[in-house]
């Protein structure tokens, strides 16, 4: 999956002799934080909601009120991971897109990358998820997709994370097209992995529910 496919044309570029009023506006109406500024093709970089809150005068025009840009984008051959990791290194809400000849040719939102990732098939097969915790040295995903696939199970999507207060630790977790997992937990723990929870998938989206109610309660109190 390409940059290309993921271009979103419905939020248009800011050009340098718009208003701070109007990049305000803007990012209120697409629902972003940045919008890059485009002249005659080019980009000029990325505004951030935040310059413009800076500004004197939200009445002047961008090139008037010299803000700080954010100098990145991507090309449309990059991948979607390599799109992925600049908006999250970058904590940003678009990022612009740029042809082979360094024109601009669109933007991502964060918004529709996270409505991709979430229409793949990965995610809309129903399934069960497996979170295995172990050693960095012991991860071999080929030797865990055989194990599963021995118990008739397929691994559909997998991420790794690591522990906030661990290094020498990783989680695991697993996607799989089964939702009938305790044949595959049994046989993985025979193998000697450390299967830290097993969820159907519904019931791992009604305990993510409730940790976010539980959240949402928290800070009205």
């Amino acid at each position: 999956m390409f940059a290309a496919s993921l271009i979103s044309y419905s939020v248009p570029p800011l050009k340098k002799n718009d208003s701070g009023e109007k990049a305000l506006n803007w990012m209120n109406d697409f629902h972003v934080r940045h919008l890059p500024i485009v002249e005659d093709g080019r980009l000029l970089g990325i505004l951030s909601e935040d310059e413009v809150l800076n500004f004197i005068d939200p009445s002047l025009t961008i090139m008037e009120s010299q803000p700080e840009l954010i100098h990145k984008a991507v090309t449309d051959t990059q991948h979607l991971y390599d799109v992925m990791k600049l908006i999250v290194d970058a904590n940003l809400t678009v990022i612009p897109v740029l042809n082979k000849e360094h024109h601009y040719v669109g933007l991502i939102t964060l918004e529709s990358l996270i409505k991709h990732l979430a229409n793949t098939g990965s995610v809309t097969y129903p399934g069960g998820i497996l979170i295995l915790e172990m050693a960095p040295q012991d991860y071999s995903l080929a030797e865990i997709s055989r194990i599963a696939e021995s118990e008739g199970a397929q691994i559909l999507s997998s991420f790794i994370s690591s522990p906030f207060d661990r290094q020498d630790l990783m989680e695991l977790t697993l996607k799989l097209n089964k939702k009938d997992l305790k044949h595959v937990v049994a046989t993985l723990e025979r193998f000697g992995y450390i299967i830290k929870s097993s969820f159907y998938e519904s019931d791992y989206l009604d305990s993510m529910r409730n940790r976010y109610d539980a959240l949402m309660h928290f800070l009205k109190v």
